[in-house]
């Protein structure tokens, strides 16, 4: 028996049911669907690519892992998917450096970490040697300094999944 293959809708292009598209087989397994203009698809490994049709990706939404939200996810706005996301793509930062990033005022992005570490999006990290600004930086490591220092929680992840979730049906 053949098993079924699951396609996924890139996020970086976001590809709509009339736009030309193209697949992905990525190392997991599963079929990224881009469209075929996407400027990442020049960046793929031609031999990976495959020809695909809206006919066979037919069941996106319903081939996607449920996703258990939290009630807490109602409180949440676009500037707290913002924070969760740069968390996400930097990896441990601080209030300072998110505010600065996101042109948030500091003393609301305070409150806001405030606010996603309570409902369990973000955890705050000890005093220890850290990585410093992931993906920015290689290599490069410091002793914390007096900051408090904030990760993405695996709810916080799934709360950033919600959020993309609900702009692809939302179509924006």
């Amino acid at each position: 028996m053949t098993p079924e293959l699951t396609y996924k809708l890139a996020k970086c292009c976001c590809p709509q049911e009339d736009d030309p598209i193209t697949g992905y087989f990525k190392e997991d397994g599963t079929i990224a669907v881009h469209r075929t203009t996407c400027s990442a698809v020049q960046g793929l490994r031609p031999e990976r690519l495959l020809a695909v049709t809206w006919d066979e990706v037919q069941a996106i939404e319903s081939s996607a892992d449920p996703v258990e939200i939290a009630p807490e996810f109602a409180e949440l706005d676009e500037t707290d998917y913002f924070i969760l996301k740069h968390h996400q793509e930097f990896g441990m930062d601080y209030s300072i450096v998110v505010a600065e990033a996101l042109r948030v005022p500091l003393e609301e992005m305070h409150q806001r970490h405030r606010k996603l570490r309570e409902l369990g999006g973000l955890k705050r990290v000890q005093g220890r040697i850290i990585h410093y600004r992931k993906n920015i930086v290689k290599g490069k490591w410091i002793k914390h300094r007096n900051h408090t220092y904030y990760e993405l929680t695996p709810e916080g992840k799934t709360w950033i999944q919600a959020f993309e979730n609900k702009q692809i049906a939302a179509g924006t």
